[in-house]
């Protein structure tokens, strides 16, 4: 009888064949080395801080979608005091979260940067009251704690009237109709581009706003080349048309696991990126827990969006949910940080992960269940059962095993309430050999 059982390895198989992003042709052993540490992180932190936050208004599209004039939005400049900026507390914060990774906003499209660049005045140490650079203390800070640095930078600027989509007294203009006015803008974004590697090298690059123009009026190629000659190690999201690392589904959770390589889900901890006194609907530590495993079962990175007061505070609520998301990940970390992409489906009904071997399979239980959890399709290769985090290993039993036949039985484990864990508990299977799964419809033929 033809076999159809078959043996899952788990395996990162890049080709050296197009960018999965489709515009250059990227070495994909170098690609895979310098993406390693991205992809054992996991988790990494999103702060949106910027004058939208003195109003507490929408970052920028709150003047681009006409809810407020731009020269309405652009007077919290004279309201951004950042008074009570503490970098090593921002620091000290992802670090009890258990991020390995934080990216904050440089220059969101409202053009003010939070770092003291010299291509214009506009920016938090030159225009506003706060009369500093927000991004360099907090990026030394991240270092001393082993945690990576990420820049946000927004390649469109619709405060600089030599975009073409300038908002101001109708200033927008066709390049085509213009191109020495294009050629001072690509000079100037650039040049800021040039500024972030030279006095601040962030490890990753979250870029925004390409949607606008094309990778040739970008100049995507050569912006890349830029970052990479600067600093190799440097990786990029996928938002420089085309020429990125890593796809950025943006809060929306995939229903299927995405076919890059790597990705990443930014979501904020509210509905708001940046600060709204107004937005009061945060989540709970469960539901960014939850949300979490099933984001690094499917593969990818969580990036999780706090956003200051203009004081340079985070509200209590963002703060709680970084604490109590760290105490969890800190219990479970064996199986959360290092670890691969989880069972295929059909096989557990929940997120699982596994060991970088392929010999722990980690079930996520969501809703910490009353009854008895299976595992379906798994060969007896069963050492022991376990709940990460203690020492207290589980029983567990086979059902449905037939003596004639090869495919398995269901793997039933029972998880005592008084062991469950307030969010969600992890079970550790622990494994005599390297995962080996049956993928067949069962029946006689097998």
């Amino acid at each position: 009888m033809k076999s159809k059982i078959i043996l899952l390895t788990i395996v990162l198989f890049i080709t050296n064949v197009t960018h999965s992003f489709g515009q250059t042709k990227i070495d994909s052993e170098e690609i895979a080395d310098k993406m390693q540490w991205f992809a054992d992180a996991k988790l990494g932190i999103f702060i949106h801080t910027g004058i939208y936050a003195v109003n507490g208004i929408t970052e920028s599209w709150s003047f681009f979608n006409k809810r407020i004039s731009h020269d309405d939005y652009m007077k919290q400049l004279n309201g951004f005091t950042m008074s009570k900026y503490d970098a090593a507390a921002w620091a000290d914060l992802i670090k009890a979260s258990g991020a390995r990774y934080a990216v904050i906003t440089t220059k969101h499209h409202d053009g003010v940067a939070m770092y003291n660049t010299q291509m214009n005045d506009l920016s938090s140490l030159k225009a506003t009251p706060a009369a500093k650079d927000i991004i360099k203390p907090f990026y030394n800070e991240l270092r001393q704690r082993d945690i990576k640095c990420g820049a946000y930078f927004s390649l469109l600027d619709w405060s600089h009237d030599n975009y073409p989509g300038f908002l101001r007294d109708s200033g927008r203009y066709e390049i085509k109709d213009d191109w020495e006015r294009w050629y001072r803008y690509r000079d100037f974004f650039q040049g800021q581009i040039k500024e972030l590697l030279a006095g601040y090298n962030p490890d990753l690059w979250w870029f925004d706003g390409d949607w606008e123009l094309s990778a040739e009026r970008w100049e995507a190629e050569k912006i890349r080349q830029m970052i990479l000659t600067h600093n190799p190690n440097a990786i990029i999201n996928g938002r420089l048309q085309g020429y990125g690392d890593y796809a950025t589904p943006e809060q929306n959770f995939p229903v299927v696991r995405p076919k890059h390589n790597w990705w990443e889900l930014c979501m904020t901890t509210n509905n708001s990126w940046g600060f709204q006194f107004k937005d009061q609907n945060w989540k709970t530590p469960y539901e960014v827990i939850t949300i979490f495993a099933d984001v690094i079962s499917n593969g990818g990175n969580l990036l999780l969006d706090i956003g200051p007061k203009e004081d340079g505070t985070f509200p209590p609520e963002q703060i709680n949910i970084l604490k109590e998301l760290g105490q969890w990940n800190k219990k479970h970390s064996e199986a959360i940080f290092n670890s691969l992409p989880g069972l295929p489906p059909g096989h557990f009904y929940g997120p699982t992960t596994l060991s970088k071997d392929s010999t722990n399979i980690y079930l996520f239980l969501a809703g910490n269940p009353q009854n008895q959890i299976v595992v379906r399709g798994l060969f007896d290769n069963i050492e022991n059962v376990s709940i990460v985090g203690s020492d207290i290993s589980l029983e567990w039993k086979i059902v449905g095993k037939i003596s004639w036949s090869l495919v398995p039985g269901l793997v039933y484990i029972q998880v005592p309430e008084k062991y469950q864990d307030q969010y969600m508990t992890v079970i550790k299977i622990k494994l005599k050999d390297k995962v080996h799964l049956y993928r067949g419809e069962g029946g006689l033929d097998i």
